[in-house]
């Protein structure tokens, strides 16, 4: 079991299904956790403060973790690793770049847990003084989670870089057992804050899994402490418009989460509830490819292999858009039954769920551009240029705000849908741009091709997906969970199957690939090696 969980991945497709089926699982269990607060809580006061208190421990996380990581800290930890002579630098800037992180963190959560009720004042300027209390409270505890999450990323980070996804991808399985575990344990010992404890209770579990990973890759924890290292400072250069980027993603989320609290109750985590929904595809699928891409797209970068970083980026790019495109069109089709499946329960009543459902309804219309993002991020940041991503998130960020300002007065919730996807479909178009200036054509001829075929078969799976709806709730009791289940599942399923058929039949390469990687995987026919080349 050990030496399977310490294997590292050779192919992107290979480490990109490792990822995305864990990822999927984690998701899942992601859903139990959301319908589960769902039944205990309904879209009310507790639920709208939960989601409101991790607004700024999460953007500080994201700037200051997710912003070095991402763009500096992993190509350069690769650029050592794969050096065998220079394998040692490697961990020491592992251990530097803890210790660091570590200080820096005990810090923001000392500042964070004294001014909780100021901050929450600030961020949830629709809600009372006893709600406002209520977000300052979880806030003091998810500080503690942050610190421990702080951490564990860096191990993360150090797993992707000698490319052992396994272990990588199981740390988000546990954070959320976590948290379930909290809302059975704590809940009941401790009341609502019970919710957070959770929180770092599985922050906990996601530590210590991802350091045992690195412990025995042949870490070794030293207590350096330079931040005038020549790495640190390069990092820390890469990082500045890398951390500018993730702060516009994150003052949007804000933005947009403070637009929702001044509209009804419930607002909130009605938002909340879409976006985590529509985030199952993103999640698993694109960040999955972009995850798993991007070591060999930075050892491509430090090789001056343009050609083949190309050819990697193009062919991963379409990669996503054969899984994203037919996720579009189930989630749009049936996506009254996920949303009760997946939180209608207990509290959470018929209107919240048909609220949810069509601020969904919009939110699956800018997949194919969501997924994209992630990947072409990381194609910029393995060519060392934190700065474009930066300009392409700024001008698609002030656009998500405008158009969430306009459209909730219109639609209400349902608005901020609206404005994320507009905004992500500018940001992908930026980006695209962007990139084909700095390093030539992209190969559209042959990402059209994909396109016009993945799109013909999209459009067979939703024809049968919308003709089936109707036929399984003729002997179903669409009252009942099970009901309700079966008809998406069924309708959805088919659809899906027709869709592979039609891919396989039309030869789409996405198709063939994903299915020779399959086989690989299951039966071990032949060795998996890197494809950087096109036949």
């Amino acid at each position: 079991m050990i030496r399977v969980l310490q294997q590292e991945t050779k192919s992107i497709v290979s480490a990109a299904t490792i990822v995305a089926a864990l990822s999927l699982l984690s998701r899942l269990i992601g859903f139990v956790r959301d319908r589960i607060l769902a039944g205990v809580f309904g879209a009310g006061d507790t639920l709208d403060a939960y989601y409101a208190a991790f607004l700024i421990p999460d953007l500080l996380f994201n700037l200051l973790v997710i912003g070095a990581l991402s763009a500096s800290f992993i190509p350069l930890f690769t650029s050592y690793y794969c050096d065998k002579e220079k394998r040692q630098k490697a961990w020491e800037l592992t251990s530097n770049v803890t210790n660091i992180l570590a200080v820096v963190f005990i810090a923001i959560s000392l500042i964070g847990i004294i001014f909780a009720l100021p901050i929450a004042k600030l961020i949830a300027p629709g809600f009372g003084l006893f709600k406002q209390e209520m977000v300052a409270d979880f806030m003091r505890i998810m500080f503690l989670s942050n610190f421990i999450l702080a951490i564990s990323v860096v191990f993360g980070a150090v797993l992707q870089g000698v490319k052992k996804f396994l272990l990588y991808s199981l740390a988000p399985i546990l954070y959320n057992i976590g948290i379930i575990f909290g809302i059975f344990a704590f809940v009941p010992a401790l009341g609502e804050l019970g919710l957070a404890v959770g929180v770092v209770f599985g922050a906990i579990l996601h530590m210590i899994l991802q350091f045992v990973g690195v412990r025995a890759s042949g870490y070794r924890h030293k207590w350096i402490f330079n931040p005038k290292s020549k790495d640190v400072i390069e990092i820390a250069k890469l990082m500045l418009p890398r951390t500018l980027g993730v702060a516009v993603n994150q003052v949007n989320v804000i933005a947009m989460t403070m637009i929702a609290t001044t509209l009804a109750v419930g607002s909130v985590t009605i938002f909340q509830f879409a976006y985590n929904i529509q985030f199952l595809p993103i999640g698993v699928l694109a960040i999955s490819y972009a995850i798993a891409a991007f070591p060999t797209l930075s050892e491509l970068a430090s090789k001056d292999e343009i050609g083949a970083f190309k050819l990697t980026l193009t062919k991963t790019a379409r990669q996503i858009l054969f899984f994203l495109v037919p996720a579009s069109i189930l989630f749009l089709l049936v996506r009254a039954q996920i949303v009760r499946v997946v939180v209608g329960a207990g509290e959470f009543g018929w209107a919240e769920t048909i609220a949810t459902a069509d601020t969904l309804a919009f939110f699956t219309l800018s997949f194919f551009a969501q997924g994209l993002v992630y990947l072409f991020a990381r194609a910029f940041f393995s060519l060392k240029d934190t700065i474009s991503p930066f300009i392409a998130a700024l001008i698609a960020g002030i656009l998500n705000v405008i158009a969430g300002l306009y459209f909730t007065g219109q639609f209400g919730v349902i608005g901020l849908g609206i404005g994320f996807s507009l905004s992500a479909v500018v940001q992908i178009a930026l980006l695209w741009v962007l990139l084909r200036q700095k390093i030539g054509s992209l190969y559209e001829s042959k990402m059209v091709s994909s396109i016009f075929i993945i799109s013909i078969a999209a459009i067979g799976q939703g024809v049968v997906t919308q003709l089936l709806k109707p036929l399984f709730s003729s002997f179903l009791n669409i009252d009942s969970f099970i009901g309700v289940f079966l008809q998406g599942f069924l309708a959805g399923g088919f659809g899906l199957v027709v869709y592979l058929i039609l891919a396989w039949l039309f030869k789409s390469p996405e198709m063939h690939d994903f299915a020779a990687s399959m086989n690989r995987r299951l039966f071990k026919r032949f060795r998996v090696s890197e494809i950087v080349s096109e036949k």
